[in-house]
């Protein structure tokens, strides 16, 4: 493998073709995607996001290229390594970045379609604030009423509780008299044998 002085030479046209990717996805960052919308602005984020991926690939390569180079240069290649990852990131950074502008825009534009492009300070006259305020008042009501039926429902649910609890006591209750009621006819029924014995024996 041929080297130059202080590295390969493979890694040296490694960078070259990093900065070179480097350089065009810079280039749709920071001056055609915000100056772009629509397809247009998609389209260039997607070139940008290829390009990135390719920039990864390059780094890929330099890692490998790295573990043939010599002891003495590895350590200052690493170095500069480093630094490439570190533009890598934030490239891909500022490239969402500047999609979470474009979304920004967009949806400022579609807020004035709705409620009109106001050339003073105000963006909204007094009638829509109004509404907005009696929505904001609706709402707030709807959610009480909500919380309202909530608690009423837990309610009724812990009194059927309750209900159920006191006619099972009930029932216990009335099984309980039964058979008391049951054991009193039985001692009448021995009582009056008794007393018939009783009897009998005095008649004697």
């Amino acid at each position: 493998m041929a080297s130059s002085a202080g590295g390969s030479d493979l890694f040296a046209s490694y960078e070259q073709d990093f900065q070179t990717v480097s350089d065009s996805i810079r280039s749709k960052i920071d001056q055609q995607i915000p100056n772009q919308s629509g397809e247009q602005r998609k389209a260039t984020t997607r070139a940008a996001e290829r390009e990135i991926d390719e920039a990864d690939e390059i780094i890929g390569q330099m890692e490998m290229e790295i573990l043939n180079i010599p002891a003495p240069s590895r350590t200052r290649l690493q170095a500069k390594l480093r630094l490439y990852k570190s533009e890598a990131e934030k490239m891909k950074r500022d490239l969402r970045r500047a999609n979470a502008s474009g979304h920004m825009n967009n949806a400022s534009s579609v807020r004035d379609e709705l409620f009109g492009n106001y050339s003073d300070s105000n963006d909204l006259d007094a009638s829509t604030m109004d509404q907005r305020q009696r929505l904001l008042t609706g709402t707030e009501r709807l959610g009480e009423s909500s919380r309202r039926l909530e608690d009423s429902h837990r309610i009724a649910l812990e009194t059927e509780g309750i209900g159920v609890n006191i006619l099972n006591t009930l029932k216990g209750q009335r099984e309980t008299m039964l058979r008391a009621r049951d054991t009193l006819a039985e001692a009448d029924s021995y009582i009056d044998k008794a007393s018939k014995t009783l009897k009998g024996m005095a008649r004697r």
